[in-house]
């Protein structure tokens, strides 16, 4: 087991969220929790190995690219704030988020600062959303649950690649 279940933080004697917007934001909070955990005890050269050549995708650009994710949704989309910059992007390289998370102690701080930074605000505005408002998502009106149910499917699939990565770093798996 990764985490003794009584200690796993996903994990609660209270009761199951109920109703469609509590029941998408646990799943989400769950997923992000999970992001933590597979990074958990790691060093900045395990942080940012990649174990998929020629793939430059790792557990320390995975956190880089949730939090531009994060941002991006929230901050450019949710609040309408779509002429902030992306995080981790460069004119001539949109995926620095990637490309640019080298084993380096500040550019790990960083990367786990800004993820938890844009986590929290997101979460602030995420408390506040009707489900059925509509936003702008590049010239077309969509649905925030989509763009929740999105984020749920977003970190799914970026668990189970961090699953995967920290299993080739050091053999554990996730429970």
């Amino acid at each position: 087991m990764w985490v003794d279940p009584a200690e796993d933080p996903r994990e609660s004697d209270a009761p199951g969220a109920t109703g469609e917007k509590a029941v998408v934001l646990e799943y989400l909070d769950r997923y992000r929790m999970t992001v933590e955990m597979k990074c958990a005890g790691l060093d900045a050269e395990q942080l940012s190995r990649c174990s998929v050549p020629p793939s430059t995708m790792s557990l320390l650009g995975l956190v880089r690219h949730l939090a531009r994710v994060e941002h991006s949704w929230s901050r450019r989309v949710l609040e309408g704030h779509g002429d902030l910059d992306r995080l981790f992007t460069l004119p001539d390289d949109p995926d620095w988020d990637f490309n640019g998370a080298v084993a380096d102690d500040a550019v790990v701080a960083e990367a786990w600062q800004s993820w938890r930074t844009e986590v929290a605000h997101a979460r602030e505005v995420e408390a506040g959303l009707d489900l059925d408002a509509r936003v702008d998502v590049r010239g077309q009106e969509c649905e925030v649950r989509d763009i929740l149910v999105h984020l749920v499917e977003e970190y799914a699939r970026h668990v189970g690649h961090a699953g995967l990565l920290r299993e080739c770093v050091d053999g554990r798996t996730g429970q």
